[in-house]
C-alpha cells in the first residue's frame, strides 16, 4: 500500500457505484424489483431492512455472487459486469462477510496476505510481507499486539480488524461490511466503528450493513432503506431520526423515490459535498451531503 491517507483524503468526492434498477429473481420468488443503489467517495453508506428484505442479495450482485436479472451496474462512470467474486475483487470491490473467513490456526501477516503473497527469488518475503501489514494496522488505527500471533487468540473486534485490514491489501474503492459489530460487545464495537470512519477518511466507500440503529447513525452519511426487495427511502443521516428508520424499515412509512429519480438531472462527475437535497428523501441524482468529521476542517 504506497497510497498515502493525505493524498486519499484531499481527493474531490466523486461517485464511485451506481446500480439501477436491479432485479433479481429465484425461481418465483422476486428477491429485488427496481432497486437503485449508490456510492460516493470518502461516504459510509448504511444499507438497512427487515430480515429478507433484500439487502444480502443485493451485496452478492454487487460482490458478483449473483448475477441481476435486470438493471446495470456502473463504476467510475462506466457499465460494467460482475460475474464473479474475483472479478469484483479486481473491479476494486472487497466484501468483508460477517463469517470474516479467516483461518485461525495463521497469524495476522499469514490471513493478510493468504493467496497473494509476496515472493522474492522463490521464497517468501516475510520481512516484506509484516512491514507492510503493520503499516496498515497503523493507517487504521488498529489496537493488534502482534502480527504474529494465531488469530484464534485475538478479540471479535480485532479478528474484525484483520478481516477490515485484509481487504484493503488491493488497495479497493468500495468496502463492504456485512454486520461488522453484530455479536461484539461494547467496547469492541467502539473500536470496529472507530475502524469504519478511518476507512471513510482515507477516501473508501463503505457499505454498512447493519441492524443497529446506533451504529448506522453514529458512522453513516447516508441510509438507503430496503423493504420487501423494494427501495423505502433514502435519508441523509444528518436530516433523520432513528424512529423515521425503523419506520421505514417496517414498513409504517412507505415512501417510493424511483420516479424521482428518474426524472432528476444528473449532477456533474464532480460535485460540492456540502450541497443537500433539501428535503430527508435523497433522489438517485444527489451526492448527499456529508457528515461532518470531528476535529477536521469542513
Amino acid at each position: 500500500m504506497n497510497r498515502t491517507v493525505p493524498a486519499r483524503a484531499s481527493r474531490t468526492r466523486e461517485r464511485v457505484l451506481t446500480m439501477r434498477g436491479i432485479g433479481k429473481r429465484f425461481g418465483a420468488v422476486k428477491a429485488l424489483t427496481d432497486v437503485d443503489f449508490w456510492v460516493n467517495e470518502g461516504e459510509v453508506v448504511a444499507l438497512v431492512g427487515d430480515n429478507g428484505a433484500g439487502k444480502s442479495t443485493l451485496v452478492k450482485v454487487l460482490a458478483g455472487v449473483h448475477a441481476p436479472d435486470a438493471g446495470t451496474v456502473e463504476f467510475d462512470g462506466d457499465l460494467v459486469e460482475i460475474p464473479t467474486p474475483a472479478d469484483a475483487q479486481e473491479l476494486g470491490i472487497a466484501t468483508v462477510f460477517q463469517d470474516l473467513a479467516l483461518c485461525d490456526n495463521l497469524d495476522v501477516v499469514a490471513n493478510l496476505w493468504l493467496g497473494r503473497e509476496l515472493v522474492t527469488e522463490g521464497t517468501l518475503d516475510e520481512v516484506e510481507m509484516e512491514q507492510r501489514t503493520w503499516t496498515l494496522l497503523r493507517e487504521l488505527s488498529a489496537k493488534i499486539p502482534s502480527v504474529r500471533v494465531p488469530v484464534a487468540s485475538l478479540s471479535g473486534g480485532q479478528r474484525q480488524t484483520v478481516a477490515i485490514a485484509r481487504s484493503l491489501v488491493g488497495d479497493p474503492r468500495i468496502v463492504i461490511l456485512d454486520e461488522p459489530t453484530a455479536a461484539l460487545g461494547v467496547a469492541q464495537t467502539a473500536e470496529v466503528l472507530n475502524l469504519i470512519v478511518r476507512l471513510r477518511e482515507r477516501g473508501h466507500g463503505v457499505i454498512l450493513i447493519s441492524h443497529n440503529m446506533a451504529d448506522v447513525m453514529a458512522v453513516a452519511d447516508r441510509v438507503a432503506v430496503l423493504r420487501l426487495g423494494r427501495n423505502n427511502g433514502v435519508y441523509n443521516v444528518s436530516e433523520v431520526t432513528s424512529e423515521l428508520l425503523i419506520a421505514a424499515i417496517t414498513g409504517a412509512t412507505n415512501l417510493d423515490t424511483r420516479a424521482a429519480a428518474r426524472h432528476a438531472p444528473e449532477p456533474a462527475a464532480r460535485e460540492d459535498p456540502e450541497a443537500g437535497s433539501g428535503g430527508r428523501i435523497i433522489p438517485m441524482s444527489a451526492a448527499g451531503r456529508r457528515r461532518p468529521l470531528k476535529g477536521r476542517d469542513r
